[in-house]
C-alpha cells in the first residue's frame, strides 16, 4: 500500500516546528507502525536527509518508551494497544495520516516526535518504592494478601509510563500516571507502613511538574494502553485527603486536583 504521512519536524525545544509530508510507498500490511517509521527513515537517509526521530525499545508494548498522536490519537485507532504494537493492516492503500508528537508543558519536546518524559521519573522518586533492608527475597506465602486487593494492585503495575494519559488529556493532567503508581503500593501490605508520606509526596510532586489538574474527562482511560481504570485516581484522592488531615500539612491543602 502507499500512504502519506504529514509527521511533525521540530529540531528541539526551543525551535519552530513544521509538519512535513512525505509519501511511503510499498507498505507491507504485515509491518508494525514503528516499522513502516523505519523505512521512511531508510530512504531518508539514502537521500541524505535527516531521519524522523520517535522513541522506541522493546517495540512489545511492554516498556513505554513509544508513543506519538496519530490523526489526533494517542498511539492510534486502536484500543488497548501501543503504537509499536499497531499493525499496517489496520490502514487502506491512499490512507492520510498526521503524526505529532505528545503535546504538554511537561512534556517537553526533545526532536519530532520526541519528548522529554523525566517528569514521570521525578514523580516516581519522590514515593514510588517502598524502603526495606536488603537481602534475599522473602517467601512469597510470608505475607497474605487479599485476592481483591492483589488483582487491584496488579491492574494498577501495568502502567508503562507512556504518557498517552497527559496527551490526552484536555487538562494535560498526570493524575492516571500518579494515581497508579501510587495506588499499586497503597493496596498492598508491603506498601503500607509509607502510605501516607507517599501520597502526599508523589502527588506535591506530581503539581510541581506543571501538569494540569484532573476534571475527570476520562480521555486518560479511554486511550491507555494498559487500560488503567479512572478508579485509581478516586482512591489517591482519598488517600490524599486522609493523609492531609493526619498530618495536617499547610503545603498539601489543595488536594490533588
Amino acid at each position: 500500500m502507499r500512504l502519506k504521512l504529514h509527521v511533525w519536524r521540530q529540531k528541539g525545544k526551543g525551535a519552530a516546528g513544521s509538519f512535513t509530508t512525505y509519501d511511503v510507498p510499498e507498505v507491507s500490511e504485515h509491518m508494525s507502525f514503528l516499522e513502516m517509521l523505519d523505512v521512511l527513515n531508510e530512504r531518508l537517509i539514502e537521500k541524505g536527509e535527516d531521519p524522523v526521530s520517535f522513541d522506541h525499545d522493546c517495540r512489545e508494548g511492554i516498556c513505554g518508551m513509544c508513543g506519538f498522536m496519530i490523526n489526533g490519537q494517542a498511539h492510534g485507532p486502536l484500543k488497548g494497544t501501543t503504537v509499536c504494537q499497531l499493525h499496517m493492516r489496520h490502514y487502506r492503500d491512499g490512507d492520510e495520516l498526521w503524526l505529532e508528537p505528545w503535546r504538554a508543558t511537561a512534556f517537553p519536546i526533545i526532536k519530532d516526535l520526541m519528548v522529554d518524559r523525566s517528569a514521570f521519573d521525578r514523580i516516581i522518586a519522590a514515593g514510588g518504592f517502598i524502603s526495606t533492608p536488603a537481602g534475599s527475597a522473602p517467601d512469597g506465602n510470608a505475607i497474605p494478601v487479599p485476592k481483591d486487593k492483589s488483582d487491584r494492585a496488579m491492574d494498577a503495575a501495568a502502567c508503562i509510563g507512556c504518557g498517552a494519559c497527559v496527551a490526552s488529556c484536555p487538562n494535560a493532567s498526570a493524575s492516571l500516571f500518579t494515581a497508579a503508581k501510587v495506588t499499586h503500593l497503597n493496596l498492598l501490605p508491603q506498601g503500607a507502613p509509607e502510605q501516607d508520606r507517599r501520597t502526599l509526596a508523589m502527588v506535591a510532586q506530581m503539581r510541581s511538574e506543571m501538569f494540569g489538574h484532573c476534571t475527570n474527562v476520562g480521555e486518560c482511560e479511554a486511550v491507555c494502553p494498559k487500560q488503567i481504570s479512572l478508579e485509581n485516581i478516586a482512591k489517591m484522592n482519598r488517600d490524599y485527603v486522609q493523609a492531609v488531615f493526619k498530618y495536617r500539612e499547610p503545603s498539601a491543602a489543595g488536594g490533588s486536583g
